[in-house]
């Protein structure tokens, strides 16, 4: 197969071709000492000298299988040849996790997490996605983005701070692996500041049109907002 052919694989995890390169070059390698570690440690045998150039040009992209033999025969961890991971699959493949035992770890069935990984979306219980979050490693922001849980996070949070921000309490811990009462004084919080955002508008003299623009972008920037008080 020609390099040209190589296509890059929108699946793949984020490849960082950069580090690859510079990681062979440190270790005084060609690419053809590269293949050839591949190939005889991990019996990858369709690699080549010009697969593992494709993949340092950001030609191609390494299966998951390719990633980890190329990081044995770069000596390091797949996480350093990763891009900042987003995804579950990013991340397990960043700590080079096999499926089986990522799902074993958080108590759930096999085909319940592949199915998770696959759709972006989790529906473990809160004991699951604590030890989820733990076992790769995941800051409480990074395990809501992977999981697929921002855009709900979100929901409840515009919630929580136009009403009474008591009865979100218990929704947004169902959703992270965070304390209850850290989360109770974050959305306290954020409820205040919104509330005097709204009276400080009227206060100034602005209209209705002046208070709800004030109300979009508070808002708007509800994610960041939550972070910013809660830690990631």
């Amino acid at each position: 197969m020609r390099v040209s052919e190589i296509p890059p694989s929108a699946a793949g995890p984020p490849f960082d071709a950069a580090a690859a390169n510079r990681l062979r070059r440190a270790l005084g390698m060609a690419p053809g000492h590269v293949a050839y570690g591949i190939q005889a440690g991990y019996g990858l045998h369709h690699v080549t000298p010009d697969t593992v150039t494709a993949w340092e040009r950001g030609l191609a992209v390494p299966s998951p299988a390719e990633l980890t033999a190329l990081a044995g025969a770069l000596w390091c961890a797949p996480a350093e040849l990763l891009g900042a991971p987003v995804t579950l699959r990013e991340h397990r493949l960043a700590r080079g996790l096999a499926t089986e035992d990522v799902a074993r770890e958080a108590g759930v069935e096999h085909q319940e997490y592949l199915r998770a990984e696959e759709s972006g979306n989790w529906r473990g219980t809160e004991r699951q996605s604590a030890a989820l979050a733990h076992v790769l490693d995941l800051g409480v922001r990074e395990f809501a983005t992977a999981t697929g849980l921002d855009e709900r996070l979100a929901e409840l949070l515009r919630a929580a701070v136009a009403e009474r921000w008591q009865s979100y309490v218990r929704p947004v811990a169902k959703l992270l692996p965070l304390e209850r009462e850290r989360i109770a004084d974050v959305l306290g919080e954020l409820h205040g500041e919104y509330q005097a955002s709204m009276v400080a508008t009227l206060s100034w003299g602005g209209g209705d049109e002046d208070r709800g623009a004030a109300g979009r972008d508070f808002l708007d920037g509800i994610l960041d907002r939550f972070w910013a008080r809660a830690g990631g």
